[in-house]
C-alpha cells in the first residue's frame, strides 16, 4: 500500500512540476519478466522511471541508500525501498555477481527489473558502452529487453546533486528486444558483447546521446 500511495503522491506532483512527456510505454509487456535497460544521466532516473511505468519496477541501488542513520536516513531508506529499490553492496569482486543473481531473481518470479547497462552515471551527458549484465540476464532467463530512454533528467538534477529543478522531461522507450535466439549461450563472450551493444544502439537511438566505446567508469577516472 505504502509504494501505491508514494506512487499516487509523487505521480500527481511529476505531472504537475515538470509535465513528463512518456512515449512508447504500450511497448512494456502487462505480465511476465521483462528488463527494462536505458541510459543513466542522473540520480532521479530510477524515481522517473519507477512513476511512469505502471508495473512495480525493481532496480539495484547501493547499499548506503539505506543504511543511514537519524531522520533523513530512515526517510531515504523508506523512499528507496518503496518506489522498489533493492539494496546491493556493489564494492569489491562479488558486487557484480549479487546484483546479477538479484535481477535473475527477480525476472524469474516474472517480475519488471531496471537497469542502467552503462553501471554508472553518465560523467558528462553521453552514451558509454555498455557492460554485459544485461545481456546475461537476458539471456539466462528469457526475458525480453525493453530499452528506454531519459531525455531532460540532466537539467533537473545536474551533476546528480542538489535541489531537483523545475525542467522539461521526456521517457521514451523503443520495441522489445528479443534474443531468443541465443537461448544457451549466456557464456559466449561474443555473444554477449553482441547482445549488449545492440541493446546500446537502441538506447542510442531513442536517447539521441552522443556514443563513446568506453567504459563510463572508466572516463570518470580519468
Amino acid at each position: 500500500m505504502s509504494r501505491i500511495l508514494l506512487k499516487a503522491i509523487l505521480g500527481f506532483l511529476m505531472r504537475v512540476l515538470y509535465r513528463p512527456k512518456v512515449e512508447g510505454l504500450d511497448a512494456i509487456p502487462g505480465s511476465g519478466p521483462v528488463i527494462l535497460a536505458g541510459n543513466h544521466v542522473t540520480f532521479v532516473d530510477s524515481m522517473f522511471l519507477s512513476l511512469v511505468v505502471e508495473r512495480p519496477v525493481a532496480f539495484i541501488g547501493k547499499d548506503e541508500y539505506v543504511t543511514g542513520t537519524g531522520v533523513k536516513g530512515r526517510l531515504m531508506a523508506w523512499f528507496f525501498t518503496t518506489v522498489g529499490m533493492i539494496p546491493v553492496d556493489r564494492d569489491g569482486g562479488r558486487g557484480g555477481v549479487a546484483a546479477l543473481m538479484t535481477g535473475r531473481r527477480i525476472l524469474d518470479e516474472g517480475r519488471v527489473f531496471g537497469i542502467y547497462p552503462e553501471g554508472t552515471r553518465s560523467p558528462d551527458g553521453r552514451l558509454y558502452r555498455g557492460r554485459t549484465g544485461v545481456s546475461r540476464l537476458a539471456l539466462m532467463t528469457g526475458a525480453p529487453v525493453v530499452p528506454f530512454a531519459m531525455i531532460g533528467t540532466d537539467k533537473v538534477q545536474p551533476g546528480g546533486k542538489g535541489v531537483p529543478r523545475i525542467s522539461p522531461v521526456t521517457i521514451r522507450f523503443g520495441a522489445p528486444l528479443d534474443f531468443a535466439r541465443y537461448e544457451g549461450m549466456d557464456r559466449d563472450r561474443y555473444v554477449l558483447r553482441a547482445v549488449t551493444d545492440e541493446v546500446m544502439s537502441e538506447v542510442m537511438r531513442l536517447s539521441g546521446q552522443e556514443y563513446v566505446d568506453m567504459y563510463a567508469t572508466k572516463a570518470k577516472a580519468a
